[in-house]
Parts: structure tokens; C-alpha cells; sequence
């Protein structure tokens, strides 16, 4: 069997005293912290430094003990993943220095300030593709906050590292790279917005339905889940950086707010609220003033509050408690029982169900219940089957993934990815808001689409 031995410096591993799970990589704090320096700064991500990270790795794979196999397994997987993203955006810059004439850049003129020579411009397009990764989920998280879509962030991250390689030669390394990348995001985000010009509406009755006795709540087709990261927030990861993809930005009852604000607006409080740029950073990232920034904020925020339910008008983190992590449960053994009882009793008496982009819509517990029972009853003609449910997370809430298993076949197929808000105050240990989506993104979560 491979020696365990730090993956920066080469020592042996301290000896693990039989304590399971997943094992440290570096042999101390200090090797820990070079590989995240060296992860994230500008060029310190090369595509030969990933391909003999992926060596190490696979040296030390064996077939025991078990728990050891799949860490090192897991991490194995997850560097060829980024390698193979290194290798997507090389091959699509090669293949877009081919096909497109600078005359014809989607980008108008130089992202910034043209100059001789910097840092980018040296780079082939494998180097640039690898420094580029090393920011590649914070700028999907940016794109998706601008957007609330996951489909049009992962579009977005790829238009912006290709725009990002036809301006090379503007960029001026006085900037951090970091920094010159989130402001091609954010008029990469721009420009979509504009095209689409898409406002939220509300919800309409539909015939036949009932849809509760409150007020109809906004319809956002386009508003898809984001998965949380897995990676526990280790000594590694409690770095700056870390507030770009934070849980409290990602919200969906946030995202949803967001929704509401006018392009330029919503660009400004993303990148000045949620990012923590300052007004001068923001108004050098959207081409404006400071007095312009600080305009937009004024209008943003009160309208942000507006749209956002009681007790929730700033950022602040909701962290899932346990109890909410007990309601969780208890709601699948519930749906996996089809006991609408307890179903009921998991729901504050005002809950909300959404379904986007479906026009269904039900506002209070018993117009729920009706609702489900439908196609949860065995009774019912329209019965869809027998239910299974994986705990997940999604934008930093707790969420479950539901496979139906249809009568007279053996499989449960994914169905629908149920996020939960949970009650203010006197209802925390209450569901308050159901935001159903379709099961398309289920891959993303890392969560199969047959049981």
C-alpha cells in the first residue's frame, strides 16, 4: 500500500489513530495554507500542477482500507473534474482564436484599459484556462445571483472566461485578476439581462385549482436551485474569498427578491452588499460614478425589503438548525408514508408551494394537503406511485429529493427537488415555504436520477 505522505511538502502524514472519514491531505497548518495560496492566486493554478496532483492521488489508492479508498477516491474524481474544465475552456479559446476575428468580439472594446504587456497576455490558452478555473465558482455563484438561474450561470462562466480571453490584452495587472473577471461577469450578466428583459409577475388562478385564500405570491419562471458546496469550511477555506459564495447570499427567498430589481440595480447591490466591494470598486466594475452607485443602492434596497417576508431585510446567515434538520426528516418519512397527517403537522398554517416555472401555486396548509393528496392517495385515480426522498442542500437551506417509484415497476425515478424555508420567530420548527423545481439539476447536486 502507498505511503500517505503531504501532498506540498512530501512528509508522511501523521497516523490517523483510527478515526474515519476523510483524511487530511497536508501534514500541517502551514502546508495547508501554501496549497490554498498557491490555489488562489493569480497563475498558481497550472494545468501540469493539476495533472501531478492527479498522480499523487492516484499513488496512493488502495484497495484498504475502505474508508481511506473513497476520500482518496472523492478527491481523485473531483481533480479530474477540474482538469477536465481546465481542458473545456482550452479547447473552446482554441477554437475561438480560430473562428472569430477580433472586429468580431461580442465584447465591444477592451474590458479595461489597453496595455503593452500583463500578466494574462503571456499565457497560452491552457495557462489561461487554468488560471481562470481557479475562480470558477465564485463567478458562477456571481452569475447566479445576478440571474437566479443555475443553466444561465454555468452559460455565463463559460461567455465570461471567453471574453475574458478576447480582452487579454487590455487587462493591466494593476487589477487582481479576481477583480478584472467579476467585472466581465457582471456586463457578461448585464447583456443577458437586457436581452431578456424579464420582470417577475404574479401568480394567476388556475381553473379548477385550489389555490388558498392568499394573496397570490410572484412568479419567477426562470428561478432554479443552486447546490450548497460540500467542502466544510476547514482552516483552508476561512479565507476573504469565502464571503463570495457565502449561504446567506444565496438564499432563495433573497434570490427571489433580487428578481425585482431593475439590471443596473440589481448589478450594484450584488456587488456592493454581497460582495463587499467598495462604491469606487463598484462604480469602476459597471463603467459608472460613485454618485451613480449610490443611487442605485438607495432605490435597490427599499425595494429589496419590500420583497422579502417578515423579519428577513438584510443579509444575515439562516443556518439550518438541528430541529429544522429533525423537521426535514420527518417530512420524507412522512411523504414516503403518504401520511397527510403528518405532512400538516410539519407546515406553519400560512405556507407557501411554489413550482417554478409551473403555473401552480397554493397559499395555506389545507390548500396544500388538497393538492398532494391527488396524486399521493392510493386511492386516487391520478395516484402517481410510492415515494423515496435523499436529503440534500440547496442555496444554504435544507432541501429533499424526491423519486417516485410508478405502479408496476421496480425503479424510483427522480421527481421533484423540494427546497424549505423554515418559520420566523414562534414557527422555526415549521416548514413555511415549499419551493418545488423539476429534476433536471438533480446531477448537479450529485444526487442519481434512478434509485
Amino acid at each position: 500500500m502507498a505511503t500517505d505522505v503531504c501532498a506540498v511538502c512530501g512528509n508522511p502524514l501523521p497516523a490517523r489513530a483510527g478515526r474515519t472519514g476523510r483524511g487530511s491531505v497536508y501534514c500541517s497548518a502551514a502546508c495547508r495554507q501554501k496549497a490554498y495560496r498557491e490555489r488562489h492566486q493569480p497563475q498558481g493554478l497550472t494545468v501540469q500542477g493539476l495533472i501531478d496532483d492527479i498522480g499523487r492521488q492516484a499513488s496512493r489508492l488502495a484497495p484498504q482500507p475502505a474508508t481511506a479508498l473513497y476520500s482518496t477516491v472523492t478527491e481523485l474524481s473531483e481533480s479530474v473534474a477540474r482538469l477536465r474544465r481546465v481542458a473545456r475552456t482550452a479547447r473552446d479559446t482554441t477554437q475561438d482564436s480560430e473562428a472569430v476575428a477580433p472586429e468580431d468580439s461580442v465584447t465591444p472594446g477592451p474590458v479595461t484599459q489597453r496595455a503593452e504587456t500583463g500578466p494574462v497576455t503571456q499565457l497560452d490558452e491552457t495557462d489561461f484556462a487554468a488560471l481562470t478555473e481557479q475562480y470558477r465558482r465564485e463567478i458562477q455563484v456571481h452569475c447566479y445571483r445576478m440571474t437566479g438561474s443555475y443553466d444561465e450561470a454555468e452559460d455565463l462562466v463559460q461567455e465570461t472566461f471567453l471574453r475574458a480571453w478576447r480582452a487579454r490584452d487590455g487587462f493591466q495587472g494593476r487589477a487582481s485578476a479576481r477583480t478584472w473577471l467579476y467585472r466581465i461577469a457582471t456586463n457578461t450578466s448585464l447583456d443577458l439581462l437586457r436581452r431578456t428583459a424579464r420582470r417577475p409577475q404574479r401568480y394567476e388562478p388556475v381553473p379548477g385549482m385550489n389555490h388558498g385564500d392568499g394573496e397570490p405570491p410572484a412568479r419567477i419562471t426562470w428561478l432554479q436551485p443552486y447546490p450548497d458546496d460540500e467542502t466544510p469550511l476547514t482552516e483552508e477555506h476561512e479565507q476573504p474569498e469565502s464571503a463570495a459564495v457565502s449561504r446567506e447570499t444565496l438564499e432563495l427567498v433573497l434570490l427571489a427578491a433580487i428578481q425585482h430589481l431593475p439590471p443596473r440595480q440589481r448589478a450594484a447591490l450584488v456587488l456592493r452588499d454581497a460582495l463587499g466591494l467598495t462604491a469606487a470598486e463598484t462604480a469602476e466594475a459597471l463603467e459608472t460614478s460613485v454618485a451613480s452607485v449610490n443611487s442605485a443602492l438607495q432605490r435597490a434596497r427599499p425595494t429589496l425589503r419590500e420583497h422579502l417576508p417578515r423579519d428577513r431585510s438584510d443579509w444575515r446567515a439562516t443556518v439550518p438548525s438541528e430541529d429544522q434538520q429533525a423537521v426535514l426528516d420527518r417530512y420524507m418519512a412522512a411523504v414516503g408514508r403518504l401520511d397527510f397527517d403528518a405532512m400538516a403537522a410539519l407546515l406553519t398554517e400560512d405556507v407557501t408551494l411554489t413550482m417554478p416555472p409551473n403555473p401552480f401555486w397554493f397559499v395555506g396548509r389545507d390548500a396544500i394537503i388538497d393538492f398532494v393528496r391527488v396524486s399521493l392517495d392510493p386511492g386516487s385515480p391520478m395516484f402517481l406511485g410510492h415515494w423515496r426522498s435523499l436529503p440534500t442542500r440547496a442555496n444554504g437551506q435544507l432541501a429533499a429529493a424526491h423519486y417516485v417509484r410508478r405502479p408496476g415497476t421496480g425503479v424510483h425515478r427522480a421527481q421533484v427537488l423540494d427546497v424549505l424555508r423554515f418559520g420566523d420567530r414562534g414557527d422555526g420548527e415549521r416548514i413555511a415555504e415549499i419551493t418545488s423545481f423539476e429534476p433536471h439539476l438533480f446531477p448537479a447536486f450529485g444526487l442519481p436520477l434512478r434509485l
